[in-house]
């Protein structure tokens, strides 16, 4: 059973610039040969160390892992898939991933049910290029809502990304505002993404 979905076509889950550069590139069009869900878990634990929508130094372009979740788009993952991705033991890159996945791609209505068994969750893992350490919790709960720019444009989370353009989301995050506040949250909005000089 395919993951419950926004409806949304894939081409506009991501910020415009963003999916344009993802699907001009190289990297992109190499992923072509990847046929199966496994193929790209392979994919993601060789080539991913972050989870930035781009790449960071003197390279320009759409990050792995962002080339890597689009492809994961165009598969459109099961729900025995996801869960597979969020429990993955062998890399937390492959485990982001997936909550990314969720994050732009899911039912908003269903977001908290796939989010709320792992809001504690004590694995350690580095998102950003910055090699800044957090658990995997932490950034769970960030995806909800620690980082989130609510504005006319639609919901933003890190670097100005456009995760929803739909402020439905905003219903089905109030009932459980006040469970995510009980936790802490990155105090900085670069804390995880402070590379290209990026400032709040």
């Amino acid at each position: 059973m395919e993951i419950q979905t926004s409806g949304k076509p894939i081409d506009s889950l991501l910020e415009k610039v963003l999916c344009v550069n993802i699907l001009s590139s190289d990297y992109f069009k190499e992923l072509y040969r990847l046929k199966t869900y496994h193929e790209v878990i392979d994919e993601i634990y060789n080539q991913v160390d972050h989870v930035e929508p781009w790449m960071t130094g003197n390279c320009r372009g759409p990050s792995t892992a962002f080339c890597l979740l689009y492809k994961f788009f165009t598969m459109k993952l099961t729900v025995k898939q996801m869960h597979g991705l969020l429990k993955h033991p062998d890399s937390p890159y492959i485990r982001a991933i997936g909550f990314l996945y969720l994050r732009y791609a899911a039912d908003p209505k269903t977001l908290w049910g796939w989010f709320e068994p792992y809001v504690k969750d004590e694995e350690e893992f580095s998102p950003g290029s910055n090699g800044r350490v957090t658990t995997m919790g932490a950034y769970v709960r960030d995806l909800l809502l620690g980082q989130a720019v609510f504005s006319s444009g639609g919901f933003q989370l890190k670097r100005g990304i456009t995760f929803v353009q739909n402020t439905d989301i905003l219903t089905h995050l109030v009932p459980f505002c006040a469970l995510l506040l009980r936790y802490t949250f990155p105090s900085h909005p670069c804390a995880y993404y402070a590379a290209d000089g990026y400032q709040p």
